[in-house]
């Protein structure tokens, strides 16, 4: 009775997961589509699902060569260069915070834990007025460090890097420090690789947040060539319809770079967000 059971949890678990993949995958199958069809085609009698391929087209894709589609690849290029540098600046700031306060015993290190725990939870909105009024003051509206200065340190990457850090075996830290070892050579040397892992982990969800961030980029980019990707692409909709054919197939270059980051680092990805789980 209980094998049977098990059967049926399994093929209800199979199918759950199934219907799931369906639903997410659909609507990247459905721009796919959409970008390989005349926009006219779409207009006329909307998004046809079904595989007609004589209506194949790469006329959506030709638009890369015009004014405007030159353009977006300048928008890429800005996506590009701030999620490399973003992602790489908060994965080194987070954890080497996050391992501070997981190894070492000072005096307040709870209370700065519970502030990083504080801020979690203000919400992000909260905060736009006092950092662009920051960002004014320093002379950083319209240029790259404005979009990353104010996030290369998360809270959230903070706290992970810390309940990570606290799975590590301390004896190994306590073994460097006997032979002589400084902190710094511990934590580049010896904690950075053991964090492998944890850094895979991040890097994808710093990157995802980094590529697809809006809010943030529009508000301290005033200038067409200056940019980011979801900036353009917000900025070629219109009620006429006229950017159709950039604003498909833009959408599907847009989302190669964060599969690219997936592909290299998922193998670190369940392993990275399940270890910071065991201590802490």
């Amino acid at each position: 009775m209980s094998h049977s059971y098990s059967k049926i949890k399994i093929a209800l678990l199979v199918t759950l997961f199934a219907l799931l993949t369906f639903i997410f995958l659909f609507p990247i199958y459905a721009l796919i589509l959409g970008s390989f069809k005349p926009v006219k085609e779409l207009f006329r009698s909307g998004l046809n699902l079904s595989l007609e391929f004589d209506l194949f087209t790469l006329e959506n894709y030709a638009a890369m060569t015009t004014k405007k589609g030159l353009r977006y690849f300048i928008w890429f290029k800005n996506s590009l260069i701030i999620t490399a540098v973003q992602t790489f600046l908060t994965l080194f700031f987070s954890s080497v915070v996050g391992y501070g306060l997981a190894v070492y015993n000072f005096k307040g290190r709870n209370l700065c834990f519970i502030l990083v725990l504080i801020t979690l939870m203000i919400p992000t909105e909260a905060l736009l007025l006092p950092l662009y009024k920051l960002m004014i003051d320093l002379h950083l509206i319209n240029t790259y460090a404005g979009v990353i200065l104010p996030v290369i340190v998360l809270p959230f990457a903070i706290f992970f890097f810390r309940q990570y850090a606290l799975s590590l075996p301390t004896e190994l830290i306590e073994a460097a420090r006997v032979d002589g070892c400084t902190e710094y050579g511990i934590f580049f040397r010896i904690m950075v690789p053991m964090m492998t892992p944890a850094y895979g982990a991040m890097a994808i969800l710093v990157g995802l947040f980094s590529w697809n961030n809006l809010l943030w980029p529009m508000i301290i980019l005033n200038s067409s060539k200056s940019y980011t990707l979801p900036i353009g692409l917000v900025a070629l909709i219109s009620p006429y319809g006229n950017n159709m054919a950039l604003l498909l197939s833009g959408s599907i270059l847009a989302v190669i770079p964060v599969l690219i980051i997936y592909l290299f680092m998922q193998r670190y990805f369940i392993e990275g967000l399940t270890s910071g789980s065991v201590k802490g």
